[in-house]
């Protein structure tokens, strides 16, 4: 039987690692967890050592690319990268480290329209394979709908199995931040979760609220071991109290 995962995640503002509150970015800042006095391929080589695959390095706005890069030499093949990538650098990115790149705002325009011949294009260009598609998404009245710019805009794109089955003949596994929940470390969107978990193609990673043990357990049931979680401002690493790092690795060892 398979098991949920937890899967590490470096998240890079304004050139530090830092936990924010999803929600809160736009182009003024953001509400800050924690900003690490740590460099980024500290973590990085960290998770090399306990060869803790499947994590990523997400490019929150503008300035990263140094801290980006840094994580990436660190463990070459090991972390996905996201934050901005498109058509015109996704190459460039698999060439600095990373193992796949994680792609949300460029596949739809200004509008929120999804624009499918640039998942084509992408998945034809570098290979489906190599493509983890981020639906984060935001409550709206009927459910969930991806929202990209930093989160702040909702697009036209329901996050449900129809959406997720049509979409997985451009990727190789799905990203899922539940933005609403992001960073607040009061709990999962459990009624996503339970959605999510019904999926049984390829591989999710669902982000967003865990607060520690209890809630990779709850995520591991809903979905009978099919999601994976990333867990961010809870984690010891990252100035929280609600799990400790090393109580993940013996969570990942069974």
């Amino acid at each position: 039987m398979t098991t949920t995962k937890f899967r590490p995640c470096i998240d890079l503002h304004e050139g530090k690692v830092k936990q924010i509150v999803g929600g809160t970015l736009n182009e003024s800042g953001a509400v800050e967890n924690f900003v690490s006095e740590k460099a980024p391929s500290w973590y990085a080589e960290k998770f090399s050592v306990d060869d803790l695959r499947g994590g990523h390095v997400i490019k929150l706005g503008p300035g990263n690319e140094e801290a980006a890069r840094e994580a990436l030499g660190a463990w070459p093949g090991g972390l996905q990268i996201g934050g901005g990538i498109s058509l015109t650098n996704a190459a460039d990115w698999l060439e600095a480290g990373a193992s796949e790149v994680i792609v949300t705002s460029w596949f739809f325009d200004d509008e929120g329209r999804f624009l499918e011949d640039r998942a084509e294009a992408l998945a034809r260009e570098i290979g489906a394979e190599k493509v983890v598609i981020d639906l984060s998404c935001r409550k709206v009245e009927e459910g969930w709908k991806v929202a990209m710019n930093r989160w702040q805009t909702i697009t036209e794109m329901a996050v449900d199995l129809k959406t997720i089955d049509h979409l997985s003949k451009y990727c190789g596994e799905f990203l899922i931040h539940a933005a609403d929940v992001e960073g607040k470390c009061g709990g999962v969107d459990v009624p996503l979760v339970n959605l999510l978990g019904q999926w049984q193609g390829c591989a999710i990673t669902y982000a967003g609220g865990v607060r520690g043990l209890q809630d990779l357990e709850l995520i591991n049931e809903a979905s009978s071991g099919r999601l994976d979680a990333t867990v961010g401002s809870a984690l010891d690493l990252f100035g929280g109290s609600g799990v400790s790092y090393k109580n993940l690795l013996k969570w990942n060892q069974g």
